[in-house]
């Protein structure tokens, strides 16, 4: 077990500052060990050569780009957000509509793909929303009102089919056991 990585992939994909409570929730390690691994995510981060640096506010912690290259991440950023939605914008809308609430990787896990930036463009339309969620530590995405309006429904249950996509069979599997190896075996 590799204490360094694993925060590193908890940061990595979490879209809000962490708590060192919440990293010891995740980790079942002792603040003393997060603040030693964070420490050396910050030694190998934090520097002119790394685009990503490990920010830190009180007992707070999140992964962010470097200000120095802030410049062109805007410019990256309005490119994305600009324009019609991309196939894979509209598979992950898609997903979220008929399958949030939804963290990131569970999002992630059906789709098969990093969704970051995805989730990044989507959220910079206001298109979908992201929540914290009480018994999870990742906050959740589910379509904003502003989405609703251009989809012509109240709720997303009344999208068409939404009771048997919501519930699906194939996407029910990949969530509850991380893999369809042994059910394609069958």
């Amino acid at each position: 077990m590799n204490l360094i990585s694993q925060i590193e992939s908890i940061l990595f994909v979490a879209s809000k500052p962490l708590s060192f409570k919440d990293l010891i929730k995740a980790t079942g390690v002792k603040e003393e060990e997060i603040k030693i691994a964070l420490e050396e995510l910050k030694l190998k981060y934090n520097n002119s050569g790394s685009g990503i640096n490990i920010l830190f506010l009180e007992d707070k912690v999140q992964m962010a780009t470097n200000s120095e290259n802030q410049a062109v991440v805007d410019l990256f950023v309005k490119i994305e957000a600009s324009g019609e939605l991309t196939k894979a914008q509209l598979e992950t809308l898609t997903v979220i509509a008929y399958r949030g609430p939804i963290t990131r990787p569970e999002l992630e896990q059906v789709r098969g793909v990093n969704c970051a930036l995805i989730l990044r463009n989507l959220l910079l339309r206001g298109l979908i929303e992201e929540n914290d969620a009480e018994n999870k530590i990742l906050p959740t995405f589910c379509l904003s009102f502003e989405a609703l309006k251009h989809l012509g429904v109240n709720t997303p249950a009344n999208l068409p089919n939404y009771n048997d996509l919501h519930t699906h069979e194939f996407v029910e599997r990949i969530l509850g056991n991380g893999n369809l190896n042994s059910d394609q075996a069958e």
